[in-house]
């Protein structure tokens, strides 16, 4: 039997995954990113912790075939590098699978965490049978990870997939640096923004908003705050959730029209309120988008749920290594 570890390295939790050959995860155990002192402190505890695994579960280092890491970019898969990403302060062109490989004595292989999960998903969830797919993170931000005729597009500077910074409005709540961008409307923060300025709104005309105390907790308001109120009924909430999902709407036939894909698949925040979204976005596209390619397309909730982090690096594992034995079997 043969083990793959996985990384999922965030700015406030890493995750060291431990799963077998056909993806079963045996073990997973995380820490608290910021505390480790750095790079060179989290790289010391991810080792420290896969030892652990290691030795908790009889298995030698020599029997895990390679390591996934996702994280957040920018970075350069193809020299292993990560390069100054916003929720890793102080991580400046780390050389992150050259130091990590030497720590674990195990090959190490990189992938943009939104790259990692489009692979997680067409390998092993929504996507799995397709051959072009979109996976959209619809989380704290909005990234895309693609899929085109049955491999990942990264782009020239690993950079395809940012759909998040395009504008679909000429105004609107901000995100990734663009006010009326897709983020901006369709993301944890984006909607958080958009009902503080809609309930700004009917505190001015001195109407209450159940989901909002006061105009003193504005600030406080989040998504879940937002969900939770339109799961109980409240029409406002609802139609907050109703506009994100008609920009959704917008943004996914602007991605259908150009890429033509069997299946968009998209994770967090769709997938927990997809009811309240998919009506209003299936509206936009049947009007906005051709009606050929919208017949062909899927619009799936993500299939791996919670775990799509921790199967997103082990499937960077696992396609690291397919493609090192592939290169090793060429030469």
């Amino acid at each position: 039997m043969k083990y793959y570890l996985g990384i999922d390295l965030g700015g406030t939790k890493t995750a060291v995954i431990l799963a077998d050959e056909t993806m079963t995860i045996i073990d997973r155990r995380k820490f608290a990113t910021a505390e480790e002192g750095g790079p060179n402190g989290v790289m010391d505890r991810i080792a420290k912790t896969a030892r652990a695994l290691y030795a908790d579960h009889g298995i030698r280092t020599m029997d895990v075939s390679s390591c996934g890491i996702s994280a957040g970019g920018p970075l350069d898969p193809d020299s292993g590098l990560i390069l100054s990403p916003p929720n890793l302060p102080g991580w400046d062109r780390i050389p992150m699978t050259d130091l990590l490989s030497q720590k674990l004595e195990t090959p190490c292989f990189l992938e943009n965490d939104a790259n990692a999960c489009a692979l997680a998903e067409w390998r092993i969830g929504a996507g799995r049978g397709t051959s072009t797919m979109i996976f959209l993170t619809f989380g704290t931000g909005m990234g895309a990870g693609l899929i085109i005729g049955g491999a990942l597009h990264r782009g020239m500077d690993c950079l395809a997939g940012e759909v998040g910074h395009m504008r679909i409005a000429d105004d609107g709540p901000e995100g990734y640096g663009k006010r009326g961008s897709f983020e901006g409307f369709c993301s944890g923060g984006g909607i958080a923004r958009l009902a503080r300025e809609e309930a700004m709104k009917k505190f001015a005309k001195g109407e209450s908003v159940e989901f909002c105390a006061d105009e003193k907790r504005l600030d406080d308001i989040t998504t879940k705050d937002v969900a939770e109120a339109a799961a109980r009924g409240d029409g406002f909430a609802r139609s907050i959730l109703e506009y994100s999902g008609e920009k959704l709407g917008l943004g996914l036939s602007i991605l259908i029209d150009i890429l033509n894909p069997e299946a968009i698949v998209i994770g967090s925040i769709f997938a927990r309120c997809e009811r309240f979204l998919r009506p209003a976005a299936e509206r936009v596209i049947a009007r906005e988008t051709l009606a050929s390619s919208a017949r062909r397309c899927r619009i799936l909730p993500a299939a791996l749920g919670e775990g799509i982090g921790d199967y997103a690096a082990l499937i960077v594992a696992s396609e690291g290594f397919k493609k090192s034995r592939t290169i090793v079997e060429v030469v």
